[in-house]
């Protein structure tokens, strides 16, 4: 059995006002810059070690508030060896934390919580940090206030060999753990020891390949030769110089460590190569002192953030990140810009961090709103293929295959910049019955959503009765197309017929084969009624969309009423500041 840090609060540090979080054995944190990531893990370093120091800087302020105190509160839970909750630790790790720190919850279950509090000293004018047992956990608020204007007296010290805390940070580099001692490479190879006969045996070998180095080359004979007239010089014939090649003693090996990719040096290699090899790096260190307290039945459960392990990174290197650090002894946070790690992920361990206001919000899936079908689904349809939806400043859900071509290239027109700088997704749903767990995923993680409807009675019904059951119940965002109509529909009788037309053309003049058969196509196109449209362009919709894209796009007319309804409510929400072109 083990452990787990289960809930973090955090007050005042930084861009942090006041958020609480639940975390997972392994959590995605995800959020455009500047949304609080990297301070989420600055936090935890500040709770969990003594390697970062506090600043006034650190202290949250804006223009209308501001904190004297960092406050930042952890709780620890039991867990089966699968990671899942359980009611009591274990004797082993009873026994580490200890009884009079361990406290019973309101469902009879053992937890372990302490508070991190950082505050002024203003006789010496320093920032002072102190740690107290909390006693009760208790709800984020209750009628008495927040979490952090509770007070607790019992002095607590995290420190625990058995739950060490590490951090990675973007900027890791393996050529600077070779140089180091101290980095976890360095650690790794300070702890290598061999059996004194083996000792022995290898130390021989080395003395032997290094005797043969030196008589194969007539360099260094000749150099050896030479210094060996240091003796003379010193007056000290009883010491002899040694050139040797490689180490003489296993001691010295780390020393000397290189490490090469595909033959090469790791400098010659780039910043994406080092990087990478830094990070596994890591995931050797905690691998190997995991397996040691294993074997010596002790317990050990490191905590490892890891900030941006995508940087400098190609993705098809960046797919196989999330495998490879979920593989890595402990519980594991990592914070990231990839849609990549983010697809790759488990739904319910994402965490989205948007500021609105100078309020973070911290979003997530409620997994009482999904059903499994539903999770597996959007995994599937949306997730694995469209990660950036989590990083999205809105997103449009539709119901058909034209609005999916149509849209991303008609929002440009509008607003003078592709879809993918403004940050909007598309998204078809399927059908108008399906937006129901689409809704709730962007409501779960704050992301703006609109919908863009067709409107047959059907449909209109079948969008108010799933708005109404979500949790913002907002129809504000919902645009329905002109009544009883819909995509197809709605640009005949909304005055793009010529539009339609010349769309339909273009694709039955690009399968004909000669100048026969395109003058034939072109008479006999000519006998085809208006009202005869609708039923040619909903039997080809997937060429049909493609080809009125770039109709509608050339087109000297206003973008579609309700299109262009659709933009401006996306201009106002997202507080863009466009005048819309069309």
């Amino acid at each position: 059995m083990s452990i787990l840090l289960k809930q973090i609060r955090i007050h005042g540090f930084r861009g942090l006002e006041n958020i609480e979080m639940n975390l997972e054995p392994t959590t995605i944190l995800v959020g455009a810059n500047n949304s609080g990531k990297t301070t989420f893990l600055k936090a935890l370093q500040l709770a969990l070690s003594n390697t970062i120091t506090v600043s006034a800087d650190d202290f949250f302020y804006c223009a209308d508030r501001e904190c004297d105190k960092i406050i930042i509160d952890l709780l620890f839970i039991p867990t089966n060896e699968k990671l899942e909750a359980i009611t009591e630790f274990n004797d082993d790790w009873f026994s580490v934390l200890t009884e009079n720190r361990i406290v019973i919850d309101e469902e009879g279950g053992q937890t372990l919580s302490f508070r991190t509090l950082i505050e002024e000293d203003q006789n010496k004018k320093i920032f002072r940090k102190k740690q107290y047992l909390i006693n009760e956990w208790g709800e984020f608020e209750d009628s008495s206030g927040f979490w952090y204007e509770r007070q607790y007296d019992t002095d607590f010290s995290f420190y625990f060999d058995e739950l060490p805390f590490y951090y990675i940070d973007a900027n890791r580099d393996i050529l600077d753990d070779l140089k180091s001692k101290t980095s976890y490479l360095g650690k790794l190879l300070s702890t290598i020891e061999y059996d004194p006969t083996d000792k022995a045996e290898i130390e021989g070998l080395i003395e032997e390949l290094n005797k043969i180095t030196i008589e194969k080359s007539d360099v260094l004979v000749n150099l050896s030769q030479t210094l060996g007239e240091l003796d003379t010089a010193m007056d000290n014939p009883n010491n002899s110089v040694d050139i040797t090649p490689f180490t003489k003693k296993l001691r010295d090996l780390n020393k000397g460590v290189q490490i090469n990719y595909s033959q090469f040096s790791m400098d010659y290699h780039g910043m994406g190569t080092r990087s990478w090899s830094s990070l596994l790096i890591i995931k050797s260190f905690l691998n190997y002192y995991s397996n040691k307290y294993v074997e010596n039945e002790k317990v050990y459960f490191p905590i490892l953030a890891v900030e941006e392990p995508e940087s400098h990174l190609h993705p098809n290197a960046q797919k196989k990140l999330y495998s490879q650090i979920k593989a890595i002894a402990g519980q594991k946070i990592i914070s990231t810009h990839s849609n990549y790690i983010a697809g790759n992920a488990e739904l319910l361990e994402i965490r989205s961090l948007k500021n609105h206001n100078n309020e973070v919000l911290i979003g997530q899936i409620d997994n009482n709103l999904f059903t499994k079908e539903q999770l597996r689904k959007i995994k599937r349809q949306v997730i694995n293929t469209r990660g950036e939806l989590f990083f999205s400043k809105a997103v449009v859900l539709f119901e058909g295959e034209t609005e999916e071509q149509v849209l991303p290239i008609l929002i440009e027109k509008y607003f003078g910049m592709s879809f993918v700088e403004l940050g909007v997704d598309f998204i078809g749903v399927g059908g108008s019955g399906n937006y129901t767990p689409y809704i709730n995923f962007c409501e779960s993680f704050n992301i703006i959503y609109f919908i863009f409807s067709d409107n047959e009675a059907e449909a209109n019904k079948e969008v108010k009765k799933q708005i109404k059951n979500s949790k913002n119940n907002d129809l504000n965002s919902v645009v329905f197309l002109h009544n009883g109509n819909d995509f197809e529909k709605e640009l005949i009788e909304q005055g793009y017929l010529d539009e339609v037309k010349e769309a339909y053309k273009n694709i039955e003049l690009s399968e004909c084969f000669n100048e026969k058969h395109t003058k034939a196509k072109e008479k006999e196109l000519t006998k085809i009624k208006d009202e005869e449209y609708y039923d040619l362009i909903v039997n080809m919709k997937t060429k049909f969309a493609s080809e009125i894209c770039h109709v509608l796009l050339k087109s000297k007319k206003e973008l579609p009423l309700k299109i262009k309804e659709l933009f401006d409510k996306i201009n106002a929400t997202l507080n863009l500041g466009q005048n819309g072109t069309n």
